[in-house]
C-alpha cells in the first residue's frame, strides 16, 4: 500500500468514526430527551389520578347539594353530557352539572347571531337566556365543572391543559388553531386564571400554545393554586 493509499484509508476511517460518534450522540440526545418527555408525562398522570380522585371524595358534599337544587328547580337531569374534542382531535363525552334548560343545544342555533365571543368559533353570551337560576351561580364560580374530575381520572382530561372545544369549533380552527390539540384538554391553563371568557379567542389560543410549549409538572402545579383565587372570585365567568 502505497502512502497515497495509507493517507486515503485514514482519511475515510477517520471520517466514519466521526459519523459514528455523531450518530451515538444524536441517538443519547433523543434518548435522554424521550426519558424525560416519558417521565413528565407519568408524573403529570400521576399527580392527575391523585389530585382528581382526592377531589372526587372530599367534595361529595358539593356534589349531592349542587345535585339537589338542579332537580328542584325544574326537575330535569343533574347531569349533562356533551361531546367534546380531546387530545390530537379524539372525540370523548364530557361531564358537566347542567347549567342549563333541557333543550339548550337546539336553542343555541337561534342565538349564534348573539354571539359576544370576538372571532366567532367559541360561542358565549353574557345573559344568555338558557341558562338556569341555579346554573348561573354553578358557572360564576366553576362548580358545574366540577364533574369533569372523572373526566380525568378516565384519562380523557388532564387538570391542567387547553379547555376542550366542541367539534362546530374545531372544524372552524385554522392550523394555528389546531396547535391546541397536542395537548391533552384540561380543567384549567393559563387564560381560565388570567380572565377566563374576558379573553378573546385568538388570546385563548396564544396562551394554550404558550403552556403546551413550557409543560411541566411543576407549572401545573402553580396553575392549580393560582386557579383556586380565580374560581372564588368569578372574574371573565359567564
Amino acid at each position: 500500500m502505497s502512502d497515497h493509499d495509507l493517507v486515503a484509508y485514514w482519511s475515510q476511517a477517520g471520517t466514519g468514526l466521526g459519523r459514528l460518534r455523531l450518530k451515538l450522540r444524536v441517538a443519547r440526545k433523543r434518548a435522554l430527551w424521550a426519558c424525560a418527555v416519558g417521565g413528565t408525562r407519568v408524573a403529570k398522570r400521576g399527580l392527575d389520578v391523585v389530585v382528581a380522585g382526592t377531589a372526587l371524595v372530599l367534595l361529595l358534599p358539593v356534589y349531592v347539594v349542587t345535585a339537589a337544587f338542579i332537580k328542584m328547580e325544574d326537575r330535569g337531569p343533574i347531569f349533562f353530557r356533551q361531546q367534546r374534542v380531546g387530545l390530537r382531535g379524539r372525540l370523548f363525552g364530557m361531564w358537566k352539572f347542567r347549567s342549563m334548560v333541557v333543550n339548550a343545544d337546539a336553542l343555541k342555533e337561534k342565538l349564534l347571531a348573539e354571539n359576544e365571543m370576538a372571532g366567532g368559533i367559541t360561542f358565549k353570551m353574557k345573559r344568555d337566556p338558557r341558562i338556569t337560576y341555579v346554573g348561573r351561580f354553578i358557572r360564576k364560580y366553576s362548580i358545574d365543572e366540577l364533574p369533569q374530575f372523572w373526566n380525568v381520572l378516565c384519562g380523557d382530561m388532564s387538570l391542567v391543559g387547553p379547555r376542550p372545544a366542541v367539534p362546530r369549533e374545531v372544524r372552524m380552527y385554522s392550523v394555528d388553531d389546531r396547535q391546541r390539540l397536542l395537548a391533552k384538554p384540561g380543567l384549567t391553563c393559563f387564560w381560565q386564571v388570567a380572565g377566563r371568557s374576558s379573553i378573546d379567542f385568538d388570546g385563548q389560543v396564544r396562551l394554550d400554545v404558550a403552556y403546551i410549549q413550557s409543560e411541566s409538572v411543576w407549572l401545573d402545579l402553580k396553575l392549580l393554586v393560582q386557579t383556586v383565587p380565580a374560581v372564588l372570585l368569578g372574574k371573565g365567568a359567564f
